[in-house]
């Protein structure tokens, strides 16, 4: 049976959850009011969100650190950023006296584009059924939502990429080319790892995926595609150039990389895209693995009716898993060192691409065997059956398989053996030194 075969069985067996389908305002008029009251309450919502996402992290870090952080704006230092804005704002625009204007001054506005872009199709809230009509808590509710998802976050990479060229300064250019190399090779180990998601929603729709999860959270994505989580997981943090990724910035080898040459608000639009991509990120684990704005250990928000309390309640749930990976990204940010390139690339082909398709492979011929023997993806037995699967995979793949040589960034090419060759060389060079040189003296 082929992977579109499995999409339409799991989408004629996926229905079983509890949520009912929810069409779109009859009225034209309540649809564009209640499009239009969304992007204003969510780009704010974004927006502050953002602002405060940098706060959290320069508190989160001084922490770890053993500081204060910011502390003397506002109390805690909640008004740091924006003093940080006002400054930027109020600062001089330069300009490299061989910069390529138009694409230098176009660059930031499409890497910031590109992030706001992809929410368009994120479900945050359970859908209200008013008494003007049912609105669906998603600005564009596409049936293709994922693609889109994928489509518009991979254009992000253009803005940096042309950021680096239009500096016309070597360690932009650098940051840029690494950059687009390391977007190359994890979209297709990010793309891979959402396969065995797809194929049990039994769709591409975002709705959809969120639907195939919902219940007492026995049906997250997390407990069903584990190593797909991680992989995406990985690729979201090698996307968002954070650390352990963030080689295309790297100040110890390339000062800033891709910004070196902007100032003012320029720099800060690259600044804000790097946290609203990390906020959209983890807006698509939340969704993707974590059931979205679904509720765990309850069917209230699954079942009629979709009243205003139950969508007001969904949305701090989401918002709440989102904060959570958001806190992840700060935490690994500041925990782990960076990685060298010949370690991003050896990560990125020889280890998650291949595991990432024979892991497709594993997730379908399991969903086939067991839906032969009757066991569809809304029963508790499948859920247990794939947590079961995704632990023995998870103990060979870090156990067995990789053994810290891939995924540890301490990692050295050298096996024990030549280490000890080249330790001993240096023994035996160290011992004859001291005679060459009382030889050379006499």
């Amino acid at each position: 049976m082929t992977i579109l075969a499995l999409l339409q069985a799991g989408a004629s067996q996926g229905a079983g959850n509890g949520l009912v389908h929810v069409p779109q305002p009859e009225s034209g008029g309540v649809w564009f009011l209640a499009t239009l009251v969304k992007m204003l309450l969510t780009f704010t919502l974004y927006m502050v969100g953002v602002m405060y996402v940098i706060w959290a992290e320069r508190r989160i870090c001084a922490f770890i650190q053993d500081r204060r952080g910011p502390n003397r704006v506002g109390p805690h230092g909640l008004l740091q950023s924006i003093a940080d804005g006002v400054k930027n704002i109020m600062k001089e625009e330069t300009y490299p006296g061989q910069a390529y204007i138009p694409l230098f001054i176009l660059a930031p506005a499409m890497s910031f584009t590109a992030a706001l872009l992809t929410w368009a199709v994120i479900p945050f809230a359970a859908p209200w059924v008013s008494k003007w009509g049912t609105i669906d808590m998603a600005f564009a509710p596409m049936p293709v939502g994922f693609l889109f998802t994928i489509a518009i976050a991979s254009l992000g990479v253009y803005g940096i990429v042309i950021a680096g060229w239009a500096s016309n300064n070597k360690y932009s250019l650098l940051g840029g080319l690494r950059s687009s190399a390391q977007m190359i090779s994890y979209e297709i180990a990010m793309g891979m790892s959402i396969i065995p998601v797809l194929i049990l929603a039994g769709n591409v729709s975002l709705n959809q995926v969120i639907e195939q999860q919902a219940g007492w959270g026995m049906h997250w994505n997390i407990i069903n595609c584990t190593v797909a989580f991680l992989f995406f997981m990985i690729s979201a943090f090698a996307e968002t150039n954070r650390l352990p990724f963030d080689l295309p910035e790297a100040e110890s080898e390339l000062i800033a990389g891709y910004h070196s040459e902007y100032s003012a608000m320029k720099f800060s639009m690259f600044f804000i895209a790097e946290y609203a991509n990390m906020m959209t990120a983890s807006a698509l684990m939340a969704t993707l693995f974590l059931g979205g704005w679904d509720i765990p250990f309850t069917l209230w928000d699954n079942v009629a009716p979709h009243t205003f309390l139950k969508t007001l309640v969904t949305f701090g749930v989401f918002w709440a898993k989102i904060l959570f990976f958001v806190f992840v990204f700060i935490w690994i940010r500041w925990t782990l060192p960076r990685f060298r390139y010949d370690q991003l690339m050896a990560l990125g082909w020889k280890f998650m691409l291949p595991t990432a398709l024979a892991y497709i492979v594993v997730v379908a011929g399991a969903t086939l065997v067991m839906q032969s023997l009757g066991i569809y993806p809304d029963q508790w037995k499948f859920a247990v059956a794939m947590l079961a699967i995704n632990v023995v995979l998870m103990v060979l793949i870090v156990g067995v398989i990789d053994r810290g040589r891939l995924i540890s960034p301490a990692y050295s090419r050298l096996d024990k053996r030549n280490l000890a060759k080249l330790r001993s060389a240096r023994y035996d060079r160290a011992r004859f030194e001291p005679a060459t040189s009382e030889g050379g003296a006499d």
